[in-house]
């Protein structure tokens, strides 16, 4: 993922920051507590396509 492109995008819901998580090909708001997904190298920022973050997922 591109650190520009990174630095550009907000989450759909929140409008917050987003961190990208190379090993699940995800970008995840913390805030909104979802996972959007990453298909071959494009974001996916759809709500309904995200995944919601565990307790556990947060707190790494």
């Amino acid at each position: 993922m591109d650190t520009k492109l990174l630095e550009l995008l907000v989450c759909p819901v929140t409008k917050g920051s987003l961190e990208y998580n190379r090993e699940r090909q995800e970008l995840i708001s913390r805030s909104a507590r979802l996972a959007y997904p990453v298909r071959e190298g494009i974001p996916v920022l759809l709500e309904n396509e995200a995944r919601t973050l565990s307790d556990a997922e947060l707190e790494a």
